[in-house]
């Protein structure tokens, strides 16, 4: 990302509501950089010098292109993507899923991502820079039973990142991907109450990993797998 430091970085975050997408605006803000927070929704805070909100469906190429269009329009580039859409459907085993929970998984969790890669690439190619950034799963290399479909979809983001990162190094781009354990947002306590929260994520601690990665000091880290699993078992 040449010498630019991350309080200069355009990032768009894909999935900026909820409790992980919340962290990782906040800490993009917070180390200076001007956000795009991209979600199904409008804004969730009004408009300013370093934000802007984007409601999009991602579900299309055209959505994603429009999302990137806009950040253009508005600060002239993009350099860094993280990518934080995605949904979990398990309680079945392989055997007993059908087509409608396997595009289900596959539409959330790798259609999505594979869309706004497309759509930002080539403008980060044209550049000769870029940060993408994605948010996998635990769950992607160490499946569980009764979440196959899950499993398999995070694995495939996986895969399509580390594809990118192989196929866009030459453009001063990298691509790499975290994989967190149980996460601590109020969605999770809510479904499993009796847990015990502190073996858990911190989704601040996902947030402080990608604006990491997105600084100078992680440009020779590309292709990275990285877990952050807390401290369960």
């Amino acid at each position: 990302m040449g010498k630019r430091s991350l309080e200069e970085n355009i990032v768009v975050v894909a999935g900026a509501t909820g409790g992980l997408g919340t962290a990782v605006t906040a800490a993009f803000l917070d180390a200076g950089a001007k956000v795009a927070a991209v979600d199904r929704t409008a804004a969730n805070k009004e408009a300013a010098e370093n934000y802007v909100a984007i409601a999009a469906d991602l579900s299309t190429l055209e959505g994603a292109k429009n999302v990137a269009w806009s950040v253009i329009e508005q600060w002239g580039r993009i350099d860094v993507l993280a990518h934080l859409v995605g949904g979990y459907a398990g309680g079945k085993s392989v055997a007993d899923s059908d087509d409608a929970g396997f595009d289900q998984m596959m539409n959330l969790n790798v259609r999505t991502a594979f869309h706004m890669f497309r759509a930002v690439l080539p403008l980060m190619r044209a550049q000769g820079s870029g940060r993408i950034l994605a948010i996998g799963s635990r769950a992607a290399v160490e499946p569980a039973p009764m979440s196959g479909l899950y499993a398999a979809s995070k694995a495939a983001l996986v895969s399509l990142v580390r594809s990118i990162a192989a196929e866009n190094g030459d453009h001063k781009i990298t691509a790499n991907v975290i994989l967190p354990g149980t996460m601590d947002t109020p969605g999770n306590r809510a479904a499993m109450p009796k847990a015990d929260f502190t073996q858990w994520v911190p989704t601040s601690q996902v947030a402080r990993m990608l604006v990491h990665l997105a600084r100078d000091e992680a440009s020779a880290v590309n292709g990275a797998v990285i877990p952050i699993f807390g401290t369960g078992a």
